[in-house]
């Protein structure tokens, strides 16, 4: 009913102007609400038009219906709005899409020169690698070097833990080929520690000036034969505590003489270790005692002296210092380091040592396995 009379007020307004005060009158009694939205509108100069005031009037009325559509009107706004967004987000995909294929197809032009497994291996860097994931690599790469050299052994003459301990002594800042050609003259003058330990230092230096530090080697090897009749009854230890008390005789030293004179396991940390293991990321340490217990720690006590014979052949055959032969090397597909060497096969396999490369071993009597696979053996000083 109070719209009805709005509307009628409004009708006489706009045929005669009259009674316009009656009018303000009847909408401040209809609500004060309305008559304080309706305020504003009589600051504005709308006497000469009465017409506009009614219409204001109307507008105020039916706020609320107007309030009610507004939410009807949104959702379809918003619906408008989001088909207009749809084609952007769809556009940009489109732009963005061939960014993933350039990524794809780049390696494959990079890598298409190189063999398939090297390929693999410069992608799979062992950078965060879990602690399972790099037991479980290193023992894979101990299985292919088994595989590889199923014949290996330790590659310096003896026929008694005597002549290996003083062998490898010996052996250090020189080669075993150099030691086992040079070791024969030693044990055929002194072949028992009593012998040495009773020999004229100037004698056994002749003998041993081929092998490089002849004094200092001199002193040792008959330094530790003194011990081992003054302490052993002039026998060898099977103890590392005893053995490493020798002079000249370290925990490398002693653990050859432990894995292959005595059956008892153990890793041989040399040069050619050290610098695998860590090319292998195995470990990052550079101290040989504690580049010991971190490879240990990857593998069963078992497979420790096997496992640095397989790790040393490695090194002098194919794994060199200055220039690995990463083009032949079976492993390449487990070995971070791919690529610091030569990488083509052809000139790779120019890089092979001894039977990889069918020349003489280190040995000049090697086990028979060693024959059988094809190795031959070292020569005798001096025959060339």
């Amino acid at each position: 009913m109070s719209a009805e009379r709005d509307s009628a007020v409004g009708e006489q307004i706009s045929d005669g102007g009259r009674k316009t005060a009656k009018a303000a009158k009847t909408a401040a009694a209809g609500g004060s609400a309305s008559a304080k939205k309706a305020a504003p509108a009589r600051k504005t100069p709308a006497r000469k038009t009465p017409a506009k005031k009614a219409t204001a009037k109307k507008a105020t009325a039916k706020e609320p219906a107007a309030k009610k559509a507004a939410p009807a009107r949104e959702p379809a706004a918003k619906k408008a709005s989001a088909r207009k967004a749809a084609p952007a987000k769809s556009s940009a995909a489109l732009k963005k899409a061939p960014a993933p294929r350039k990524q794809v197809v780049a390696p494959k032009k990079a890598t298409a020169s190189v063999p398939a497994a090297p390929a693999k291996t410069v992608a799979a860097h062992p950078q965060g690698e879990s602690r399972t994931a790099l037991v479980r690599r290193a023992r894979r790469i101990n299985r292919e070097l088994a595989e590889v050299y199923p014949y290996a052994h330790p590659e310096l003459d003896f026929e008694n833990p005597f002549q290996l301990v003083v062998a490898t002594v010996l052996s250090a800042q020189t080669t075993d080929l150099r030691v086992n050609q040079t070791t024969p003259a030693l044990f055929a003058k002194y072949p028992t520690p009593e012998d040495l330990a009773a020999a004229d230092p100037e004698e056994v230096e002749e003998i041993l000036r081929p092998t490089g530090f002849f004094r200092a080697k001199t002193k040792s090897v008959i330094g530790l034969s003194k011990a081992l009749v003054e302490q052993f009854g002039g026998e060898v230890p099977g103890r590392l505590e005893d053995l490493v008390k020798l002079p000249g005789v370290g925990r490398k030293t002693a653990f050859v003489v432990l894995g292959n004179a005595f059956g008892r396991p153990g890793i041989t940390v040399d040069t050619h270790f050290q610098r695998l293991v860590r090319r292998w990321k195995w470990t990052d340490e550079t101290d040989p005692d504690k580049i010991e217990a971190a490879v240990g720690a990857l593998f069963p006590k078992s497979d420790w002296t096997d496992l640095s014979h397989h790790v040393i052949w490695h090194g002098r055959r194919i794994c060199h210092a200055r220039k690995p032969a990463c083009g032949a090397c079976p492993i390449a597909p487990l070995c971070p380091a791919y690529g610091e060497g030569e990488t083509d096969p052809e000139k790779a396999e120019k890089l092979l040592k001894y039977e990889k490369a069918g020349r003489p071993g280190q040995r000049l009597k090697p086990p028979q396995a060693y024959l059988d696979a094809g190795g031959r053996a070292a020569p005798p000083l001096g025959a060339g």
